[in-house]
């Protein structure tokens, strides 16, 4: 094996249970120690994959719109859904159309989420609310309750699943944006930078065709992988299966389009590079 192929490899990986039918099967039978694994919420892998320390990685699609220059799209990888997601959702105590100037709360774990909700209420609804960041599960008096929330991951699916929840107006994202524009959405992407790739592009290939396989036989292995990983949240098995089967991992000719209606709107909003587009697809 060539000195190229020994590269090390830094790899972000979120740390919800939806990328649990790549991570699990990758746990199992990838033992490199060449390619070590980093867990965080997609914002802090946005930061480390931006700050050169790590070399590649599932990040926030917005992180590539936001610096194109740096990256390239890893072909056939994404974490992404076509209708509802389950774990991307606004809860809110009125109606959306009358959330002008009210506090909306936001997690901080994901810009791609962050700037969905936006693109939503602001160019569907028609309204700007008074946007704040911070913990959604964080203590609060009563009556400085937000007026809704944005949560995503394995919070979302927590507070889905709460009988006395403040919450009666729940808007899975991925679902609206599906109704609105017969798109799916790519919520994350497997980015990997130019700068690897132009001393270690041996290395991302073997890199990129192992994600795919571990992903592959992730999805044959739903059933026992949803047993897993049911109980991080915890939730159960059944539903979680359900939740699991919802998420897609393929960046198909659909998805790419999808990528580029977002990253349109993200342009027109001024919170993306011009240079977003055209995409760059690592093969």
């Amino acid at each position: 094996m060539s000195s190229m192929k020994k590269a090390l490899a830094r790899l972000g990986m979120v740390n919800y249970i939806n990328t649990a039918p790549i991570y699990e099967v990758w746990k199992e039978q990838v033992q490199r120690p060449d390619w070590p694994v980093t867990e965080a919420p997609p914002a802090q892998l946005n930061q480390l994959l931006a700050a050169g320390e790590l070399d590649l990685g599932f990040v926030s699609s917005y992180e590539y719109a936001a610096r194109p220059e740096q990256y390239r799209i890893m072909a056939d990888l994404s974490i992404s859904a076509t209708g509802p997601v389950g774990s991307v959702f606004m809860f809110s105590s009125v109606p959306p159309e009358e959330l002008e100037g009210k506090q909306m709360l936001m997690t901080g774990q994901s810009d791609t989420s962050v700037w969905l909700l936006r693109i939503i209420l602001e160019d569907f609804f028609l309204v700007k609310p008074e946007y704040t960041s911070g913990e959604v599960f964080g203590a609060r008096e009563p009556a400085n309750e937000p007026a809704a929330v944005l949560a995503i991951g394995d919070e979302a699916l927590r507070l889905a699943t709460e009988t006395n929840s403040p919450y009666p107006v729940q808007i899975d994202l991925a679902e609206f944006w599906h109704q609105q524009t017969g798109l799916p959405f790519v919520f994350s992407v497997c980015a990997v930078r130019e700068d690897f790739l132009a001393t270690a592009e041996d290395t991302a290939r073997d890199l990129h065709q192992t994600l795919l396989s571990c992903r592959d036989q992730g999805r044959k292995r739903l059933p026992e992988i949803s047993e897993r990983a049911a109980h991080r949240i915890p939730m159960d098995p059944t539903a979680c299966l359900h939740y699991l089967q919802a998420m897609e991992y393929d960046l198909s000719p659909a998805k790419l389009e999808a990528l580029e209606e977002f990253f349109s709107r993200l342009i027109r909003h001024g919170a993306a590079s011009a240079k977003a587009l055209p995409l760059k697809i690592f093969r």
